[in-house]
This record gives C-alpha cells, structure tokens and sequence, in this order.
C-alpha cells in the first residue's frame, strides 16, 4: 500500500473517534469548573488567599486572657549538671572546684539536607528549576508530533519487508498510529475552543495558622509533661586526715579486741532462743541472725589500701628484688652475696624464736612461720603467722596457741591446710579458709598425742580412701601418722625408736625399755614408704612404713643432736644431714660413710637444698651467719658466708629456699625474719658451648651430682643402680 493511501485511510478512521474525544473533554472541562466553583469560599474572595483555619481542639480564651502577657525567661544553663565537680590541679597541688562546666544539652540531633537560598548552591538549584520550568511546555507540544511521525516511519519500513505475518503488524501499527493522531487533534480542539486561556491549577492545601509544618503531613504530637520530687538534701560531712602505717595497725588491733569481745558474748549466748506466742500458747524456737560489723564490709578495701601504702613505702626494696643483679659478682670470682630485702617482724614475736618456716607450694609469696621457745626453762605461750612478700608490715593471718610452735608444713595439694607441731606434744591442723582463730582439727591425750616435743611434722599423699594425712616425730621416740577421717585425727604408731640399751635397770631390779628421741624425719621424693629420722644421739634411720619393729639401715652420723636432714629434690640417693656437733654432711643412702663433710666451726641450725639445683645448699649456724654452697664449683669451701643479725649475741635458727624466686628466708631467736637474695655467682647455671644446646631438666642435674659423687665413693665398690 502506498504512503499516501495508508495517510487518507488514517484520516478516515481517526475523524468520528476524534470528534468524540473532543466532547468527552468538553464535558470534564464544564465538570472541573462546577467544583472549583463548590469548593470556593462564599465569601467571593480570591481562593489563594491565606485562610484562618481554627483547629477544633483549640482552646477558647477570653479577651482579658489573650491579652495578658505571660514572661517567660530563658537561659543556656542546664540545671541538671553537677555544680560540686572537683579536680586536682597540679599547679597549685590542691582540689579545685570545676567552675567553667559545659551546658550543652544535645536533645537530637539530624543530618539535614536544605540549603539556604542566599548560598551558592541555592541559586544554582534556583536556576535550574525554573530552566526546566520553561523547558516543560515545549516538550509537551513536540510530543504528539514526534509520535506521528515515528509511527509513519516504522509503518514504511514495515511495508518493505516480505514476509508472511506483514499484514497483521501492519494492522497493529495502524491501530497505534491512529490513536496517537486522535490525542493530538483532540489537544488542539481544546486550545481552540479555550481561546488560549492557561489550564487551571490544582487547588493548593490549606496552610495551618500555627505555621508548624503543612496541614495534610501533620501527626499529632503528645504535650510534653513533667514530673518532679522535691527530697530533702543528704546530710554530709567534709573530712580530712592523714594516714599512714600506725593508724592502720591501730585500727586492725582495735577491730581484733571487739571482735574477741563479740565472741564472748556469743559463746555466752544461746543459740537458739525460745519465744511463747501468746495467741496459740506454744513456743517457737528461732535463731537470731548473726551479727555483722561495719568494718568487715570495707576489709577487702582497707585491704587493698594497706597494700597500696606499703608498695609505695617499700618500693626500692621490690625494685631491688625484681631487676638488680649484683656487678660485682664479675670480680669476686667464684664468690657470691647475699642482698638483703624485706624484714618481717610481730610485735607480739619479738621475744619468741622462729622455730620453722615453711613455703606455700601454690602461692609463692606466702610462707608460715612457727614462733615458740628452745629454752626448757621459758616456756609459754606460741604463735603462727603467715606472712606475704607483698605486706611485709603486717601478717594475713596470725593464730594464737597456748603451746610453743616447733613446726609447720603447707599441704602440697589443698594449700590452704596447714599442719602444727607444738611443744606440749599435741598436733594441729589449721584450716586458712576459715575465718577462726583456734585450729579445725586438734589432738589431745584421749587421741594418742606425743609426750614429747613434736619437732617435725610433713603431709603425705591422700591414702586409698582420700584421706589426708601427715607425719609426725617427737622426742618421746614415736613416728606417728595423723589421718583426717570424717572431721577426727585418728593416730597410728608407726615405728618406735630404740636407744643403744634397749633395757635399763630399775628399781628392784626391773628392766625398763627405754626410747630414741626423734628430732628431725624426711620423706623420699620418689619412694613413698622410704623415710629418714635423725635422734639426739647422731644416728640416723633409714625406716620403711612397711616395718615398724625394726630398721632398714642405722648411720653413724653425728655426735651430737641431727638438727635436720633432708633428701635431694633431684638426686633419689643422696640426703643431707646438720648437727650441733658444728659438722654438715651428705650422704648416700647406699653407703654408711659420708660423701662430703664440712666443719663450720660453731653449731649448725639448720640446711636445706635449693630447688633449681642439685649441688646448692645452705645452712645457718648459731653465731648468726649463713653459708651457701655449691659442689659443682667449689667441693671444699663456701662460695658465700655472710652475717645476716643485726644484734650481737643473736642466733640464727632456720633457713628456707624459695620454690621459685632466688631469694632464701632466715629466721632467728628474736623473732625476725629476713629474705635476703642470691647474687648471680650462687644460681650459675651451665653455658652454652657452640654448636651445642644446652640441656636442662632434672637428668642434668642428677647427672652433675653424679658426676661429683663418682669421684669420693670408696674405690673398688659397684655403684647399685
């Protein structure tokens, strides 16, 4: 068909459905105008001017009310801020009030995206929106137009292409075609007949007379209440005093002598108090509630402020025991020092002698130590204090005893559980978990208690029933062992030791079996039923708990009383072993002659291994020094003797190592402990070889004293493995 034919055919058909559009739009256009003029105010005035809308929920005043004036005074002050803020200047070393304080109350806060019109950015968007104001009308007009004239373009490339389904699309397009030219020519009818009048405008809403934001957005907003209390102000006091050490010993003993006090009167108490109802005539019986003190609220407190106080006050002492290492070891050779650090020392000790000490296995800077009398003539009353190296000024706890203290021993597994030997023979465990100042589990005459002195007491493992258990030796000649079953010490006899002559004669011509005196006992590290005892007559017993009538081995030791013996923590043959007789010796248990003996010209208290290696050991002796020595350096003299009194005519008792810093405790007659600590040439540790790694562990140690032992043992003897 050609273009012209297919133009008139469009003519055609568009003519009657175009003159029927144009009257539909003549209709909707007098409709249009008949609402506009319904919704018009009555009162003839211009529809776009501002009308006064009343809100309904309005409130209705009266003149006099509206023209009252009501003043209200607003400030940038927040009335909810702190007015009693105070610092500490630096400058005057003083407390000043804060008086420049911020008043900023940030309620909300929104990113906003407006912009003022006088900006630059405002007349940008200014100009652009009315450009494309005056673009709008243009665009409209070349609408229709270009729709027809694409419609002819596609129909003529359509007409070109020789396919089988060409008539039926050019049907469609045709359709399209004519619907678009109707559009157009109904638009035009419409100018024509408007006479060029501008269409008319959507009516604007209403703007509301409170001018807070438009009418038709609006929600409703809940008025804002307020509540307020009025209290009276708290009562407060200003208080100011200085503390130091002496006011915080004054206040524990203060607390300590109501709390005695207190106790008393609870003992006196009943427990439970009857009480008769009066309405059913029966008596209740009730418990009244505890008492509780003020001051054991704020203990942990006070606590931590004592704490503060003594670091500050001992504080060149802890730097001391944390980083110096003494320089000068570099030019003394083989020889060590011993540095001095903290000093602990009771009031209520200063005329007892420290007669044990005893390191906690789980919290390193805590040790126990036993305060009693060696004088059979001053006899009396005992303590034991456990001590921190974080407080050297007071001690955590401290229990009171009737008796002496000879000896203590820390619990390898419940830490808290500490085991007490006394002078009139009993035994004692304390527990330190509980607030008590008498021991949870005591022996007594009825429960099998020594005769004797107990000299020294030592924790054993748990037995098959998980019953913990110790050892005790006394002077009366028994070993007995102590087992905690169901909240009771129950006593076993486990071996009796016996003098040269067994019997004595006595009166009328009775024989009388006589006893050892056990002073000092030590179990094996390894061997669980092995153990040593040391008597006052210098021998030493190698026992069994297997046998309890006879002995393993008896060692011609000493001449006069063992003070202490002592197995190696590494070597499993090799003990140690101090007299009075001024003589200290190490031994193989395999050998009745000693391995190394050393004279220190005056009576020996007391030695002990050190626990990092198997060749050092310390003593004390009684003119109040200490010896350190180590065997892998110098097997003949001390590489340290050191006085470590302060007072003449003071002896120096025990000596312990720490299980893990270098530092070692001393204790003496007078009740004061000192920790000193080992220069660098008394911890030497092997060096490293090149091209070589150096070995550590327990093998190297058993093998360095091995080593020494190898070149002193008797020639022509086997070594028993």
């Amino acid at each position: 068909m050609p273009a012209k034919a297919a133009d008139k055919r469009r003519q055609g058909q568009g003519g009657p459905s175009g003159g029927k559009a144009g009257k539909a739009g003549k209709a909707g256009k007098a409709g249009h105008k008949k609402q506009d003029e319904s919704d018009s105010p009555e009162t003839g005035e211009d529809w776009s001017a501002r009308a006064a809308v009343r809100s309904p929920d309005q409130l209705e005043l009266s003149e006099a009310e509206l023209k009252m004036e009501i003043t209200r005074t607003l400030t940038a002050n927040n009335p909810h801020i702190s007015q009693d803020i105070v610092r500490f200047s630096f400058k005057e070393q003083a407390y000043k009030l804060v008086d420049d304080m911020d008043q900023t109350a940030i309620h909300f806060t929104l990113n906003g995206y407006l912009v003022p019109k006088d900006s630059d950015e405002g007349r940008r968007q200014s100009i652009r929106s009315s450009t494309e104001a005056e673009e709008a009308p243009v665009e409209e007009e070349k609408a229709p137009e270009e729709a027809s004239a694409e419609a002819t373009e596609e129909t003529e490339s359509k007409d070109e292409e020789p396919t089988g389904d060409a008539e039926a699309a050019e049907e469609e397009e045709e359709a399209q075609a004519a619907e678009a030219a109707e559009e157009a020519e109904a638009a035009k009818t419409e100018e024509a007949e408007g006479g060029g009048e501008p269409p008319p405008q959507k009516g604007k809403k209403l703007a509301n007379q409170f001018n807070f934001i438009e009418r038709g957005s609006a929600t409703y907003h809940h008025p804002l209440r307020e509540k307020g209390y009025q209290t009276d102000p708290a009562p407060f006091e200003t208080f100011a005093d200085n503390v130091n050490q002496w006011y915080i010993y004054d206040a524990y003993m203060e607390e300590l002598e109501r709390i005695e006090k207190a106790k008393e009167k609870e003992k006196a108490k009943p427990a439970a108090v009857k009480k008769e109802d009066k309405k059913t005539g029966r008596k209740i019986s009730y418990v009244e509630p505890p008492h509780i003190d003020s001051l054991s609220r704020v203990a942990k407190a006070a606590k931590i402020a004592e704490r503060m106080v003594n670091l500050n006050m001992y504080d060149d002492i802890a730097q001391d025991f944390k980083y110096f290492e003494d320089a000068s070891d570099e030019f003394r050779g083989q020889e060590g020092t011993l540095l001095p650090l903290w000093k602990f020392q009771y009031e209520k000790t200063k005329k007892l002698a420290v007669t044990a000490i005893s390191w906690n296995p789980k919290y390193k800077d805590l040790f126990a130590v036993g305060y009693g009398s060696y004088d059979f003539m001053k006899q009396g009353q005992g303590m034991l204090l456990v001590y921190t190296l974080k407080n050297p000024s007071f001690p955590e706890y401290s229990f009171s005893s009737e008796s002496g203290v000879m000896c203590v021993d820390f619990h390898s597994d419940h830490p808290h559980l500490l085991a007490v030997g006394f002078y009139d023979g009993n035994v004692a465990i304390y527990n330190l978990k509980k607030a008590s100042s008498q021991p949870s589990y005591k022996s007594s005459a009825k429960s099998g208690k020594h005769t004797e002195p107990v000299w020294q007491v030592k924790w054993q493992k748990d037995d098959m029933d998980n019953n913990s258990n110790f050892f005790s030796v006394s002077s009366d000649g028994r070993i007995v062992s102590w087992t905690l079953v169901k909240n009771e010490l129950v006593h076993m006899d486990v071996i009796k030791l016996s003098a040269d002559g067994t019997t004595m004669q006595g009166p009328e011509g009775l024989q009388l079996q006589t006893f050892g005196s056990g002073t000092s006992f030590d179990f094996h590290k390894k061997i669980d039923y092995l153990f040593l005892v040391g008597t006052e007559e210098g021998k030493i017993y190698k026992c069994s708990k297997s046998y309890s009538n006879q002995f393993l081995d008896v060692f011609e030791a000493h001449h006069m009383a063992v003070d202490s013996i002592s197995w190696n923590p590494f070597h499993l043959k090799v003990f140690i072993s101090c007299s009075s007789d001024w003589t200290v010796k190490i031994w193989d248990h395999t050998i009745k002659t000693p391995m190394f003996v050393y004279d220190l010209g005056t009576a020996v208290g007391d030695v002990a291994w050190s626990p990092y290696s198997s060749t050092v050991f310390a003593a004390v002796t009684i003119d109040g020094q200490a010896h350190v020595f180590d065997l892998n350096v110098n097997k003949l003299e001390p590489l340290c003797t050191q006085l470590v009194v302060t007072r003449k005519k003071n002896k120096t008792t025990h000596i312990q190592f720490n299980p893990v810093y270098p530092i070692i405790a001393v204790g003496d007659e007078r009740g004061l402990i000192v920790c000193l600590k080992l220069s660098p040439n008394l911890r030497k540790t092997p060096k490293e070889k090149k091209g070589q790694e150096l070995q550590k562990g327990p093998e190297v140690e058993i093998a360095k004293l091995e080593k020494l032992l190898s070149l002193v043992r008797e020639p022509g003897r086997k070594e028993e493995k």
